[in-house]
């Protein structure tokens, strides 16, 4: 088939991301973006959203074809583009809100209509959960897809991507829109196929897989220019077949504050395996050394930033171990690092946690959505030391072939949106980042969901016996019960507590993912209690049983809090959506990683001293020592994101200064 010019390039195309903002230029940046954000932008989406639903009449009375036809027209005046799409949007999302009813049987609300308007305009819309997002990002993605420019709608698991496509379907086609999705089980031809639809459903894991992938294949014909110029030269096509993107343009990013501050920390790698017998003997080898250490005798853990520094006595001792051991363990700088990194992996990386076991694999497990990874492995060695740790066959290392973090990824869309429950937090950092400017959506209908007081206990085991006892006392009133907890273990834990005192409960997590979207659908139901690690069930109604209501709603409660003060609200939203009865709350002990990894020794005592001695104000004093613990974490984690900004920015340097390719 015959690709002309402009095809060719824009299959290659994408926006090269500016370079970050310093000094005044970003001082001034960050003013633009308070504008951006200011309440005047939420009340003209309000009064745009009620011209809308004053359409509804004119729209009601049309027959199915003549309400087709005139939507047809609709995507020929977009696909023109210019002012004359603008003019006719408000008619447009009328004709689709329409079609939505007849197609779908729901009529979007006009928080949703608000939604859409946002995300077509570049906004990040915070919406509760509940509110009906995934329709509200359809709405906006049969804008985009009657411009036949490539539109990506990224979500956060692969069974989200199939779900929403499918559910959708029925009103693209009657808006003339093809849809498509693309899952980690997609083959290439299946890839090819679905992202030349007009608008795509895919995971962020995936498309920057397929973007990196899809550069590997052009090699040194990623300039389309030069695509161009080969052939005019040459009598063969230039640009090689097997193609699965047709560029990058518009990405609307479903569960955004996930996707686009939580995972932006780890780059996405394209690894090729490699045969490397004595890397893999030195890395068994290291983890026999390590087992004779002793803590704070050989060795001091940092828990915070997760490194080891080995004592005088570990040093000799692990000077006497390689003396030996054969050449790779004379050098001191090679043994140093295999040692240490063998200690990192038995301090810092737990099964059930970090990782799980499935046959005689490691799989990785996301930490902020408790969902295993199994195509992920950690870099530099570190996947096969906990191998070795756990007594695994040690696989062979990798090597990198191609490298991007998803900040940078998702800065080379030309056109930018999402929606989340839970932006404001980060609402600064989304714009100085991404130039996404925040707006928050009001709900539908009151949240009339209870915060209940934080519980605190000074130590792990007497916070469990309350939370079983809570769940007991819950539980014999009917009400459903959604339990938060951060690892496999702590699930799992909570789940043979519960058993053995007769009280049966489902269990999601990363090793019980198969009925997940099953089971949270039916946790609104009476009398039933669901334990979940994180996010998972996320982009999936919790909806209330028969008679629920009248109970109190959905109770949720979060076994300690987590590093992000997103995930914690994240996790009470599940209750109280679109107006239902609900309650929260929190069971913390001192004992909880959040305080022990993120307060000085000096404030832990203070706030211990104020427990054992029962003052009046111990509450909000330990209220007061995990906020600020919370507040360290995300400080942390934002330094983090930085460094993966600022090593972006070296490689562009670097890569500009060689002539090579600069994304």
């Amino acid at each position: 088939m015959l690709t002309i010019p402009t095809q060719d390039y824009r299959r290659s195309d994408y926006r090269v991301p500016p370079r970050p903002l310093t000094g005044l230029d970003a001082l001034v940046n960050a003013g633009h973006g308070r504008y951006r954000r200011r309440n005047r932008v939420l009340e003209a989406l309000k009064q745009e959203a009620d011209a809308v639903v004053r359409q509804e009449g004119e729209w009601v009375e049309c027959a199915d074809a003549d309400l087709q036809r005139r939507l047809l027209e609709f995507r020929q005046r977009f696909r023109r583009g210019g002012k004359s799409a603008e003019t006719f949007l408000l008619p447009a999302l009328a004709a689709i809100r329409e079609a939505a009813d007849r197609k779908l049987g729901l009529r979007p609300f006009t928080v949703q209509l608000m939604g859409a308007l946002a995300l077509h305009r570049g906004y990040l819309a915070e919406m509760a959960t509940g509110e009906g997002k995934t329709l509200t990002a359809g709405l906006a993605a049969i804008l985009n897809g009657w411009t036949k420019q490539p539109c990506h709608v990224v979500t956060v698991n692969d069974y989200l991507v199939q779900r929403d496509a499918e559910w959708l379907e029925p009103l693209y086609h009657f808006c003339g829109v093809r849809v498509g999705f693309v899952t980690a089980a997609s083959d290439p031809a299946g890839r090819a196929r679905n992202y030349g639809c007009d608008v795509t459903y895919v995971t962020s894991k995936e498309l920057l897989a397929d973007f990196l992938r899809d550069r590997l294949h052009l090699g040194k014909l990623q300039n389309p220019a030069r695509r161009l110029i080969r052939r005019l030269l040459a009598p063969q096509p230039a640009a090689p077949d097997g193609l699965v993107l047709r560029g990058l343009h518009t990405a609307i990013v479903d569960e955004a504050d996930s996707i686009l501050i939580d995972e932006a920390v780890t780059p996405l790698i394209i690894s090729a395996s490699h045969k490397n017998e004595s890397l893999r003997e030195a890395t068994r080898l290291a983890q026999e050394m390590v087992g004779g250490l002793k803590p704070e005798t050989d060795y001091h853990a940092n828990l915070r930033y997760k490194e080891i520094e080995l004592t005088k006595a570990g040093l000799q001792k692990m000077v006497e171990q390689a003396a030996h051991l054969p050449g790779l363990w004379q050098g001191q700088d090679r043994r140093l690092e295999l040692v240490v990194q063998a200690l990192v992996a038995r301090e810092f990386f737990h099964r059930d946690q970090q990782y799980i076991i499935e046959g005689d694999k490691l799989v990785i497990v996301d930490e902020f959505t408790g969902r295993p990874m199994p195509q992920r492995s950690w870099r530099a060695g570190m996947h096969q030391a906990v191998e070795a740790k756990e007594g695994l066959t040690i696989s062979d290392p990798t090597e990198t072939i191609a490298r991007l973090s998803f900040q940078r990824f998702f800065k080379c869309f030309h056109k930018l949106s999402g929606m989340t429950g839970t932006a404001r937090e980060a609402a600064g950092e989304l714009w100085q980042v991404y130039g996404l400017p925040t707006v928050a959506i009001p709900s539908n209908k009151p949240c009339l969901r209870r915060q209940w007081p934080d519980q605190f206990f000074p130590d792990e085991s007497s916070k469990w016996r309350a939370i079983v006892a809570e769940i007991e006392k819950q539980h014999a009133t009917g009400r459903p019960l959604l339990v938060g907890t951060r690892s496999v273990q702590a699930s799992e834990q909570l789940w043979q507590r519960l058993a053995e005192r007769g009280l049966e409960a489902k269990i999601l997590n990363a090793t019980r993912l198969k009925e997940e979207a099953e089971i949270i659908t039916l946790a609104g139901e009476q009398s039933r209690i669901i334990i979940a690690t994180n996010m998972a069930g996320r982009g999936t109604d919790i909806k209330l049983g028969r008679g629920v209501m009248l109970l109190g709603g959905l109770h949720v409660i979060a076994t300690e809090w987590h590093e992000s003060s997103r995930v914690d609200r994240q996790l009470f939203g599940r209750s109280g959506r679109q107006g239902d009865p609900g309650s929260a709350q929190a069971f913390i002990s001192f004992e909880d990683e959040l305080f022990q990894k993120f307060l000085p020794a000096a404030i832990r005592k203070v706030v211990l001293e104020s427990w054992r001695h029962n003052l009046p104000a111990r509450e909000k004093i330990g209220r007061a020592a995990f906020r600020l613990a919370q507040r360290r974490a995300q400080a942390l984690a934002y330094q983090q994101r930085k460094g993966v900004m600022q090593s972006d920015l070296w490689l562009d340097e670097a890569l500009s200064f060689t002539g090579g390719d600069t994304i």
